[in-house]
């Protein structure tokens, strides 16, 4: 079905402002051939998957703009270059998402299980000048599903036949992101126009035993590979804190509330019948004073379940923030009444409408919340959380086991005690959501390959065989919506059901103990498009963030044309063979140790001159003290924080988290504090 009736390709190019050649969307068979299909055949297995985010495509993009916020890379003089101004707020350009593309196709086409792809295929509402509409939003989608075809589609001649879910040769799987609407970040209960539309668009993505449910309010699930593993894609819309058209997911006629409902009873499902389950969605589960991305009646349900269907989920994958980073989710913040099963009716609270903006504080915050994550005893090695097996014993050869011998027996209690801290020797008193950086070179263009464990698993999966139709579920009736609507003012705390936990007879999950389905490990990618766009040589002025590293540059003259290197993407760090990441594999231990590691930062030592003294509150003075206070103090002279083994890891989670657009002093300047 990704023929005309999709997507007019030339009407899109037609709109393409003072593009260059390269810049014009290109067709199937001008980039791909005919591309044999693999009808009937099955796909061998190859343990990775992708995971892009946040293209947000742009058909006004000019090159050699401006990126002032008044031009938006649309218009005036400036750096934008063919692929993209980096570290700016522009968008996209198409050349960007056409290399891009192609270098998918080139390099991992036939080396991957499936894609998932965590929304903002439009571009920002970023210049008054040119608003956007609906046509525009539509249309970009549509777009994008036409580049999916070009590298994942079977091209065998039947796209246009009744069986929309038979396109592609592996499975593919989009979510809602906040700009994939109109206007932005506010979508009202379904059905509505938007997942009537998205129905359409993303047809041969959904399933068709699904196509009714998504349009009641865009979530659905795919079994990438049948009967083992299933990928859910979640619409974060409705449980994000700045959706005003929705409150929340305490009461039963919020569409947050019946999203986790239809939730709980898929992931039941799944467990019945030993499918593993893979969440994404587009906003992340950021919860702090300093970012909060979600409405906290939806962030205490969705840990809830998380903690609750740990034996079913392997991971979960969001977009959306830009920046690489990972979160954990606490069981320990969990409210007892979310534990008892009631929820107390809040009114959800507007954020920031740009992912992008983000202060220092969130990334201290983090650090400081794991600086206080439970630390193992010297008797104990971090390791033996998955290698052990009751606490009892360690795994080194040294017992623990309780004896005559004293500083056995303390060992023993304190390994003990440190274990129980963790939720036990597999850390499930915890949760990992992973947060990939973007598509959209706010930084540098990025995606991610992640590696999982496929041992004891069919090789020989057919993607496109019959599958089992989901659990029913049945939303809330208008009867319903009315009662509860009715009672809100009487009754302020909602009950809900709560999941089932694990049987005591089974054993930890894929995300906490090694086995099949677990991941192994993810590479990033990056594409460094200051190198190819080849328009600067020097990075000697670059400047911070908003306008770009490249603003106040002499730029290019429209008329000049641009003379790019080779369009590549390439390996930015992999987390198992990184000298500082270190990690045996992603299961909970060794993120925990890791999370642990990055928060173990030790500040630099600071010392105040005299006159600086008065201009300190003694607020101020003890935040020096524990190293929180950026200015208004000199380091001594001595070994730099930036070169200690200790902060190695901080450090390293930052310029990760920037996809290495800051320099060692910036990253020292910001957050070696």
């Amino acid at each position: 079905m990704c023929g005309s009736s999709i997507f007019n390709l030339a009407t899109f190019a037609t709109g393409v402002l003072a593009a260059t050649e390269s810049q014009v969307p290109l067709r199937p068979e001008n980039v791909f051939g005919t591309g044999e299909a693999n009808i009937g055949k099955s796909r061998t297995l190859h343990g990775r998957f992708l995971h892009v985010t946040d293209f947000h495509p742009d058909r006004f993009y000019q090159v050699y703009a401006s990126t002032a916020q008044d031009a938006a890379c649309h218009r005036g003089q400036g750096p934008a270059g063919l692929y993209g101004a980096e570290t700016s707020e522009c968008d996209s350009p198409v050349a960007l998402i056409n290399r891009t593309m192609e270098w998918i196709h080139d390099e991992l086409k036939d080396k991957i299980d499936f894609v998932i792809w965590t929304g903002d295929s439009a571009r920002h509402d970023n210049d008054e000048e040119i608003p956007r509409n609906a046509e525009q939003v539509v249309g970009f989608n549509e777009f994008m599903v036409q580049k999916m075809y070009e590298v994942f589609g079977k091209h065998n001649g039947d796209e246009d036949d009744d069986d929309p879910n038979n396109d592609f040769v592996i499975p593919i799987v989009p979510s809602f992101g906040n700009n994939d609407i109109l206007p932005h970040n506010v979508m009202t209960r379904g059905p509505n126009t938007w997942t009537r539309t998205y129905a359409r668009v993303w047809r041969q993505f959904i399933p068709e035993a699904q196509k009714h449910q998504f349009e009641q309010g865009g979530w659905f699930y795919v079994e990438v590979i049948p009967n083992e593993l299933a990928v859910f894609s979640l619409n974060s819309l409705f449980w994000a804190s700045n959706n005003a058209a929705v409150d929340g997911c305490a009461a039963p006629r919020e569409p947050g509330y019946q999203q986790l409902e239809w939730l709980r009873i898929q992931l039941q499902f799944m467990r019945d019948r030993g499918v593993k389950a893979i969440l994404t969605a587009h906003q992340p589960p950021i919860r702090q004073s300093a970012k909060e991305l979600w409405d906290e009646t939806c962030w205490q349900k969705y840990a809830l379940w998380l903690r609750q269907y740990r034996d079913v989920i392997v991971s979960s994958h969001f977009g959306h923030f830009n920046f690489d980073h990972f979160l954990l989710q606490d069981f320990k913040d969990l409210d007892k009444d979310t534990k008892n099963g009631r929820m107390n009716y809040y009114h959800a609270e507007s954020g920031d409408d740009f992912e992008t903006v983000v202060s220092s504080d969130y990334w201290m915050q983090l650090r400081d919340q794991w600086s206080e994550l439970p630390k193992p005893p010297k008797s104990m090695r971090v390791s033996e959380l998955s290698e052990g097996d009751d606490g009892e014993d360690s795994s080194d050869g040294t017992s623990l086991k309780k004896g005559k011998d004293s500083k056995k027996e303390k060992a023993r209690k304190e390994r003990k005690k440190y274990l129980k801290k963790m939720g036990g020797q597999h850390a499930e008193r915890f949760s990992a959501s992973f947060i990939s950086a973007s598509i959209v070179p706010n930084l540098f263009p990025t995606l991610r390959i992640f590696e999982y464990n496929i041992t004891g698993l069919d090789k020989h999966k057919t993607y496109g065989s019959e599958s089992v139709p989901p659990a029913a579920y049945v939303s809330t009736s208008e009867y319903d919506v009315d009662k509860t609507r009715k009672k809100k003012k009487k009754e302020r705390k909602h009950k809900f059901t709560i999941p089932e936990p694990p049987s005591k007879s089974a054993g930890p999950g894929p995300a906490y103990s090694p086995q099949s389905l677990s991941l192994l490990k993810y590479t990033q990618y990056f594409a460094n498009i200051t190198h190819i766009n080849n328009d600067f040589h020097s990075d000697s002025d670059a400047q911070k963030w908003k306008d770009g590293k490249h603003a106040g540059r002499k730029p290019h003259n429209k008329d000049h044309e641009p003379q790019p290197k080779k369009f590549k993407f390439e390996v930015l760090y992999d987390t198992q063979d990184d000298k500082v990441y270190k990690l045996k594999d992603l299961t909970m231990p060794n993120l925990v140790d890791l999370a642990r590691r990055i928060g173990n930062f030790k500040p630099a030592t600071v010392k105040l001159v005299d006159e600086e003294m008065d201009d300190f509150s003694s607020e101020d003075l003890e935040a020096v003290k524990k190293g929180h206070k950026k200015r208004k103090h000199h380091r001594k002279h001595g070994k730099s924080a930036r070169r200690t083994k200790q902060n190695m890891p901080w450090y390293t989670f930052m310029d990760r988290a920037f996809v290495a657009t800051k320099t060692s002093d910036e990253l020292e300047e910001e957050f070696g504090y």
